[in-house]
């Protein structure tokens, strides 16, 4: 690092001295953190180093470190495990695998899900995706069409938007092959961890050509769920745009 870490006593002196010029000294160690994330330094997967080598580096107490990642497991960024250590989350594991979606079942069993892709192509950003993904209207961009099915019934209708720089090589038969969540393989295929996402919802008739695919009369009400996801640095990586059958299901969510 170009300059020297923080210190609880330099961190105690500022404050002193100007304490709105200074965040927490924790929340500068989970700036660090979240720094060394993006560089890859730990992959996803793997363990970081633990609080004492951690509070070693960056020369504050061992407390300090272990609240920013309190705060960073919270976030599901970090995953603590008892006795193990503290491992990079990844979109692998249950536990965030479904982190994004919110859909649940109102008799609460688990469904029997499953994922068609329609469309895969690349295409020149339309104006309202470029703006979002923080792209120049010039640039290429990779846009999915697929369908979600749970107990076989068509659910989910999703068109995807991915910045086409650094997506390349993902096409409509490396999609077909995959069988796992697709933030996993934008993860281990393409480096890139989706770790928060602003949604907006809305209810809004079927149109006819999302009706046909998800089997349901034109018009009838579906949610729709407008969702753009960010890498580590509040770098947007994707738009998604859902529309989403909720007969049988509804959308949950848990504020803190």
């Amino acid at each position: 690092m170009s300059t020297s870490p923080p210190t609880d006593q330099a961190s105690d002196a500022g404050r002193s001295s100007n304490s709105a010029a200074f965040s927490p000294l924790y929340q500068q160690i989970k700036g660090l953190l979240l720094q060394s994330l993006d560089r890859g330094e730990w992959k996803p997967g793997e363990a970081i180093p633990s609080e004492l080598e951690l509070a070693g580096r960056f020369q504050v107490s061992q407390g300090t470190v272990r609240k920013a990642i309190d705060e960073l497991a919270a976030e599901n960024l970090l995953i603590r495990r008892q006795g193990k250590g503290t491992f990079v989350a990844t979109h692998h594991e249950a536990k965030v695998r479904f982190r994004f979606l919110r859909l649940t079942p109102d008799d609460a069993k688990q469904s029997l899900s499953g994922s068609q892709v329609l469309e895969c192509r690349r295409v020149k950003a339309p104006a309202d995706i470029a703006a979002l993904l923080d792209l120049r209207t010039a640039d290429m961009v990779v846009n999915i069409r697929r369908l979600l099915s749970f107990d076989q019934i068509p659910t989910i209708l999703d068109d995807i938007w991915l910045p086409g720089s650094v997506f390349r090589g993902l096409t409509a038969d490396s999609l077909g092959r995959y069988r796992g969540p697709l933030y996993a393989l934008f993860e281990s295929e393409f480096g890139v961890s989706m770790v928060r996402a602003e949604e907006k919802i809305r209810a809004v008739p079927a149109t006819h050509d999302q009706a046909e695919l998800l089997q349901v009369a034109a018009g009838s009400p579906v949610l729709q769920v407008e969702r753009v996801s960010y890498t580590y640095g509040d770098r947007p990586m994707e738009v998604r745009r859902g529309v989403y059958v909720t007969e049988r299901f509804h959308y949950k969510n848990s504020l803190n």
